[in-house]
């Protein structure tokens, strides 16, 4: 029991141990839709993008939260815009606004010269030094996201896999876009601070990835991921603690690990999700969004 009681005794692990699972579990559960919307590359950028804002929140010495939640807000909508139209892929779209903003953070940086410590914890991030209001941050959006996938589940599902005839069927896909963006934006900004710019991209794709590969039922999907997100958080924590290694890189690591048995396993029983390329039934059936309910 030592393993597990020992590092409890320290205040700071506790801390780290909460702000892992639960930004485990709230990447895990938004990843898959963006997982199966194609736009993995999205957490990775966007998180980039929030940098930026990040930047000139401090410059302008406004709160972080507020100023990299609102900048990441808008970059996703303007990633949407842009990726609707017919000659912009969604990737292109996230590289450009998302490494311009970036860059404007950069810039800046190079400027007042006065960023170091914050930025180097911004990029890798830093769990055990989390502090409460990061830890009641990350909570709220939690909750936040998992009220917005709860009363929006159908709605979600429909444009996840039909997009194009979700409007015509009584789906208001500005509004859940809208509000798709701002849970994005949201659950990277949450994140930052724990797992850092470079990391969240692999927390928001691998536990929805290794999901995939378990399950061809969507609902399974998101409660194996958010399993997985989660037990990756808390088992990574622990064995940075013991190994002395980095935590975010640990629990992604661990993430990675999981990922490579699931897919060994899928491998060696042969069995091959299917709904990468077939929809989901119940979603692309020809009903009104009155009638999901």
């Amino acid at each position: 029991m030592t393993l597990l009681t020992e590092p409890l005794s320290f205040e700071f692990f506790r801390e780290g141990l909460l702000a892992a699972a639960l930004v485990g579990a709230l990447c895990a559960m938004l990843g898959v839709y963006i997982v199966l919307r194609r736009m993995s590359y999205i957490g990775h950028g966007l998180s980039h993008s929030v940098f930026g804002g990040a930047v000139v929140g401090y410059v302008l010495s406004l709160n972080f939260y507020l100023a990299a939640g609102l900048w990441g807000f808008l970059s996703a909508l303007a990633i949407n815009a842009t990726a609707r139209r017919r000659r912009i892929g969604a990737d292109a779209a996230i590289g450009i606004v998302t490494t311009a903003s970036f860059a404007i953070g950069v810039a800046l940086i190079s400027r007042t010269r006065s960023f170091t410590r914050n930025f180097e914890a911004a990029l890798f991030g830093n769990i055990l030094g989390v502090t409460a209001l990061d830890l009641l941050v990350v909570g709220v959006v939690t909750v936040a996201v998992a009220a917005f996938i709860a009363l929006f589940y159908k709605r979600l599902l429909f444009l996840t896999f039909d997009p194009e005839v979700a409007p015509i069927y009584g789906v208001n896909v500005g509004l859940v876009d809208t509000l798709f963006a701002l849970a994005m934006a949201a659950t990277i900004v949450a994140s930052i601070n724990v797992v850092g710019v470079t990391l969240i991209a692999a927390t928001l794709v691998i536990p929805a990835t290794s999901a995939r590969i378990l399950t061809d039922s969507f609902g399974r999907m998101i409660v194996l991921s958010t399993v997985i997100g989660t037990t990756a958080g808390i088992v990574g924590m622990y064995a940075s603690y013991w190994l002395d290694v980095s935590s975010g890189a640990t629990i992604v690591l661990l993430e990675a690990a999981i990922f490579a048995v699931c897919l060994l396993a899928t491998t060696v029983t042969r069995r091959r999700p299917s709904w990468a390329s077939e929809p989901v039934p119940t979603v692309t059936a020809r009903r009104p969004v009155d009638d999901l309910e």
